[in-house]
């Protein structure tokens, strides 16, 4: 059975409009994938659709080989699927520490404070006060401490310093599990020669449909004089 997470002839609506035009994606595991496109592209659209928080008018979402189109987001998140929306993804009234115990009710941080240590000092302030880099990094803690085997992520590294995204990257590439992530640009660390570790998986959206999929490498050398850079 291949492992991941994918879409199958996707069609999703915001009322009457189309979004995703019957877009076809696999993510495999372990492994990082990327989905790339500028705004409108529907690549968070995509994102939501894996995370079950936004239904599918037609089509299918299938995890590990199994069809999970009609399992509820909540369900999704309880079967291991952890989802990191660009906005609004911190509980802004809690502090650091217990946005981090919904993740790690044990109380064991390690493993997000190694990542990101700057969060020790911040343990007690309520995450409604941090900076929009510091909220991402607190965000994305929840992957190492969550153990989750899909891990959704929009723009993960919007907001912070170069040197935090770095390490931010380092995290994800890292992750035993099926990480995918919506990006407007290739990140830095995984552009072919700066040695991002695991290959990585790229799938292109424009316009609510994928037009191309393949390597970072194979992007670069496939690329229109219209590609973002």
């Amino acid at each position: 059975m291949r492992k991941g997470i994918g879409l199958h002839g996707a069609h999703v609506h915001y009322g009457p409009l189309e979004a995703l035009h019957g877009v076809t994606l696999a993510a495999p595991s372990p492994a990082l994938t990327v989905l790339l496109g500028r705004n409108g592209s529907g690549r968070t659209t995509a994102l939501h659709a894996l995370a079950g928080t936004l239904p599918l008018t037609r089509g299918s979402v299938v995890r590990d080989g199994r069809d999970i189109t009609s399992q509820p987001a909540h369900a999704r998140a309880a079967a291991g699927l952890c989802f990191v929306p660009d906005r609004q993804a911190v509980f802004a009234s809690l502090t650091v520490r217990e946005n981090l115990e919904l993740a790690h009710p044990e109380g064991d941080f390690s493993a997000a404070l190694e990542v990101y240590p700057e969060l020790r000092a911040l343990l007690p302030r309520r995450a409604g006060t941090l900076s929009g880099g510091e909220q991402r990094a607190l965000a994305l803690s929840r992957a190492p401490l969550s153990g989750a085997g899909v891990v959704l992520a929009d723009e993960p590294t919007q907001g912070m310093s170069p040197a935090l995204a770095a390490r931010t990257y380092e995290l994800l590439g890292a992750l035993d599990a099926c990480v995918i992530v919506a990006e407007q640009r290739l990140p830095p660390a995984l552009r072919p020669g700066r040695g991002a570790g695991r290959t990585a998986v790229v799938h292109e959206l424009r316009r609510g449909t994928v037009v191309f999929s393949g390597e970072p490498g194979e992007l670069n050398a496939a690329c229109r004089p219209n590609h973002p850079e």
